[in-house]
């Protein structure tokens, strides 16, 4: 599960939001990748297509396999799952585990970009959704199968925002990649973007003004507390509810007169997608157990498995600022890219180390080790 959306304050500047959740913990590392840091991004019979980055980023991200002893880990080898540049422009991976790759032909000889490495792609040398999505029309895109999840082919799709406020997702279905203008600046998981936006029509009725009282014959109905308005909402936590919800706070929540009150208020709204461990539960015995991200083992000695908020990002893509708290914290540790753009290396910090950490923590990831 995951869910992303953006917020705008009273001076119509723009905010992002998103949760991750998977039925475990996983090596996630927050990366700085400065300006000027070359890239290769290598799919098996194709050759590299190297660029290089034009703009300093920071990122949530994976490694693309496990390190051995005589393998560390390597610059190349963190995929961003959620990140931000220093032109403000942010990039998500969500789970989407009907995603189908790319079956066009493309030539052995050309170039071509693999979906893991879309974030750095993307952050790396663009500043806009409208250059990301020129981009992609001359950019072969394929999935790869993923080292980590047993080989399932990259199951996610891919949401990009920026400072005017645009949105984009990227999905692949049906054997081709497709590319969408997203109005509504809100994304779950599947199914397909297009069939979220058909749902919304089901719900012209909501508004944020409560109905707290009505007739029926003579008979005075009055409600004794307000929130009236919200009973129309899906209450279950399907990517399907989720959507609609997400919709729902990004369109009524209360525009904040100052930066630092908009991005507490983003909180605020992110906190009606938080979830517990063991809020919902599948038991595999019973012939649930569905992972959200297949090909994501399940711990022989677990009886049940139970998706739970992982972590959860707040970003301000005006003063680009990067929040970031983990299950373990109620609190948000913070990143300022101006800031960071003076560490002139590629820094690496385990999320684990922000349990319990808040405030700005610009200067422990500067001090942290290089790649």
């Amino acid at each position: 599960m995951c869910t992303s959306l953006i917020y705008r304050d009273a001076s119509d500047k723009v905010y992002f939001g998103r949760t991750l959740e998977l039925t475990m913990d996983l090596p996630y590392q927050v990366v700085y990748f400065p300006a000027g840091l070359p890239y290769a991004s290598q799919l098996e019979g194709h050759p590299a297509l190297e660029y290089t980055g034009k703009y300093g980023l920071l990122a949530v991200t994976m490694p693309a396999r496990m390190p051995t002893a005589d393998a560390p880990l390597g610059i190349a080898d963190f995929k961003p799952l959620e990140g931000m540049n220093d032109q403000g422009l942010t990039f998500s991976l969500l789970s989407y585990p009907a995603a189908g790759g790319a079956s066009q032909s493309v030539s052995a000889t050309q170039a071509v970009l693999s979906a893991s490495d879309l974030g750095t792609w993307a952050l790396g040398q663009f500043a806009t959704v409208a250059e990301v999505k020129a981009a992609l029309e001359t950019q072969p895109v394929l999935l790869e199968a993923l080292t980590l999840l047993g080989g399932v082919e990259s199951p996610f799709h891919y949401v990009v925002h920026d400072t005017s406020g645009a949105s984009l997702v990227i999905e692949f279905n049906n054997g081709k990649m497709s590319v969408y203008d997203n109005p509504v600046g809100v994304m779950t998981n599947g199914p397909d973007f297009p069939w979220h936006l058909t749902n919304l029509n089901n719900y012209t009725f909501l508004t944020n003004v409560d109905a707290s009282s009505a007739t029926f014959g003579s008979y005075k109905a009055v409600q004794p507390d307000s929130g009236i308005a919200t009973a129309g909402l899906p209450a279950s936590n399907t990517s399907v509810g989720r959507f609609v919800r997400a919709a729902y706070y990004a369109q009524f929540t209360e525009k904040a007169a100052t930066p630092d009150l908009a991005v507490l208020t983003l909180a605020h709204v992110m906190n009606n997608f938080d979830r517990p461990r063991g809020a919902t539960i599948d038991y595999p015995s019973a012939g649930g157990g569905h992972l959200e991200v297949a090909g994501l083992p399940h711990a022989d000695n677990e009886t049940y498995a139970t998706e739970f908020t992982c972590w959860t990002n707040l970003s301000d893509l005006d003063r680009k600022r990067f929040h970031l708290r983990t299950y373990r914290s109620l609190n948000y540790a913070s990143f300022d890219l101006a800031a960071l753009a003076d560490a002139g290396r590629v820094c690496v910090l385990p999320i684990d180390r922000l349990d319990g950490v808040s405030g700005d923590t610009t200067e422990a990831l500067k001090q942290a080790k290089a790649a």
